[in-house]
């Protein structure tokens, strides 16, 4: 997934320390190895790069299917999230990266509160992520006032620097839920420590009423108008966009990260992603969290982004399998601000890879490597995952984290949540 799209039969690659050493069609023989993975029958490739998801919402999977996005947000997922705690949002966060790593993930983008919590699981985890705090216009349970919030969001920024797997983004929940303050101190955050600010736009005909309502506005108009769009911009969903919000997009390179099976699931809409790639933006892919999606299998999102295009546009050709593996892979890491590190296989990048085993009925024969990735394959295929020079999954163990105490304490959160829930 480098620039030529370099794609090489019976390949080696050597890792030293953290970084990609060597790639090449035969091992270096003055090179050797204290550990040696015989990836025989298989596909190496970047690690996986979710570019949008609530990790810790893993724990209310299932919580409320088959009901509009609005009443399912304050109906359901907001009266829960009142009562979350650090612990929780813990547990759900491990819970998500085993899931992950276990699907081919390496790097994830979240936005969800106690985003601390989020950043140690992935640490513990040793997955690459970019955090940050969900900041709303009402009180968190986490911070209390956005005042608090903003200060949160400024000691992360100081405590994760420099960490060589955690990143911190600034995180404004929506146009709809922050207030023009809000949004401008929160712009004004990212630029002080050149971090991005993520942020989900225009994924709802609601919203864009609500925004028109209290504005007079578009999503990326009004935004636009405080002064706060530019290339440092994460933009989720983007689903319901004119040629004038589009041109504002391209005017400020803002970066958009789609979701297509979280807005099928909430009937949100679907995005022109075929366009805003054709139109030189910067597009990678996620799968928002799991009470709305109800996974984390980026394989899976690969199969229905490409799928939903085409029909959407009534047209085979609409996306690729190669332009949507870039979009999974190295364009996700460049829309996320980690593209010199990671979402390609190149000399001198971080060693993100993940070995996709072909050996199965579903994936033979092969004829053609993208193809299979994105329409054949899904996350059980994946048998090795490395990150950052470390080996986090084997033959499908992990390495890093206790699955078994991960499922029992997600199990006893479980509990928590239905005696929430029938409180109201």
């Amino acid at each position: 997934m480098d620039p030529h799209l370099t794609v090489i039969e019976n390949g080696s690659i050597a890792i030293k320390g953290d970084t990609i050493a060597y790639i090449g069609s035969d091992m270096n023989p003055s090179l050797s190895a204290s550990k040696i993975i015989d990836a025989n029958g298989s596909i190496i490739l970047p690690g996986l790069v979710n570019g949008h998801t609530h990790a810790a919402m893993t724990l209310f999977r299932g919580l409320a299917d088959d009901i509009p996005l609005m009443e399912w947000l304050s109906g359901y997922i907001f009266p829960a999230e009142s009562h979350i705690d650090a612990d929780f949002v813990h547990t759900g966060s491990l819970l998500a990266c085993a899931e992950m790593i276990l699907s081919g993930t390496t790097t994830f983008c979240d936005m969800y509160m106690f985003a601390d919590e989020v950043a140690k699981a992935a640490k513990q985890s040793s997955m690459r992520s970019l955090v940050g705090e969900g900041l709303y216009d009402f009180p968190s349970p986490n911070y209390g006032s956005i005042e608090k919030g903003f200060e949160y969001t400024e000691r992360l920024i100081q405590k994760w620097k420099n960490d060589p797997l955690i990143s911190i983004a600034v995180e404004a929940h929506s146009p709809y839920t922050c207030s023009p303050y809000l949004l401008k101190t929160g712009h004004a955050i990212a630029q002080k420590h050149g971090v991005p600010l993520v942020i989900h736009v225009a994924e709802t005909l609601t919203e864009l009423a609500e925004i028109q309502a209290k504005y007079g506005k578009k999503p990326f108009e009004f935004m636009e108008f405080l002064g706060i769009l530019g290339p440092h911009i994460i933009a989720d969903h983007c689903v319901h966009l004119d040629d004038s919000e589009i041109e504002r997009m391209i005017r400020h390179r803002v970066n958009v990260i789609t979701n297509p099976a979280s807005n099928m699931k909430l009937a949100s809409g679907i995005a022109p992603v075929t366009r805003l790639i054709a139109d030189g933006l910067t597009v990678g892919l996620g799968t928002d969290g799991c009470a709305s999606n109800n996974n984390l299998d980026m394989l899976l999102e690969m199969d229905t982004v490409a799928k939903l295009q085409k029909i959407a546009l009534m047209d085979p050709t609409a996306l690729d399998a190669v332009t949507v593996l870039k979009m999974a892979t190295c364009e996700g890491a460049k829309a996320c601000a980690l593209g010199d590190l990671t979402g390609s296989l190149e000399l001198g990048k971080k060693a993100d890879i993940i070995i996709v085993d072909t050996r199965k009925p579903h994936l033979t024969p092969m004829y053609n490597p993208y193809s299979h990735l994105v329409y054949s394959a899904g996350g059980a295929d994946v048998s090795h995952s490395i990150i950052n020079g470390r080996l986090v999954m084997e033959y499908r163990r992990l390495l890093t984290l206790d699955l078994e105490d991960i499922l029992f304490r997600a199990k006893e959160k479980a509990v928590l949540v239905k005696q929430w829930l029938s409180r109201i």
